[in-house]
């Protein structure tokens, strides 16, 4: 089983921001070390014959191909009602700031 020093846990809290006085060094120091005993446990479970689990419900990719449209309207006429162009684009104000 691991057993931590108060130092460890005091470098977990200080690394997920939080404050622990003495007592709560000690309680989250044998809560971890508990934790940590049960993942030691965990990692000596054989598992060479285990297919990995990727996924679980069944389904399949439902995307469809990309397939092009032709709608039979040029790009000219497409734009000859846009109030403002530039170099055969919409012209629009400027969205966000520099």
């Amino acid at each position: 089983m691991v057993e931590l020093t108060n130092e460890d846990v005091l470098k977990l809290a200080r690394l997920a921001r939080l404050r622990l006085n003495d007592d709560e060094c000690g309680v989250f120091k044998k809560e971890i070390s508990s934790i940590l005993g049960y993942v030691e446990q965990l990692d000596k479970v054989d598992l060479k014959d285990v297919v990995p689990t990727y996924q679980v419900t069944g389904l399949t990719n439902v995307t469809r191909p990309d397939t092009e449209i032709d709608y039979g309207a040029s790009t000219k006429e497409l734009l000859k009602n846009a109030p403002a162009l530039e170099n055969n684009q919409i012209k629009v104000k400027r969205m966000l700031d520099r």
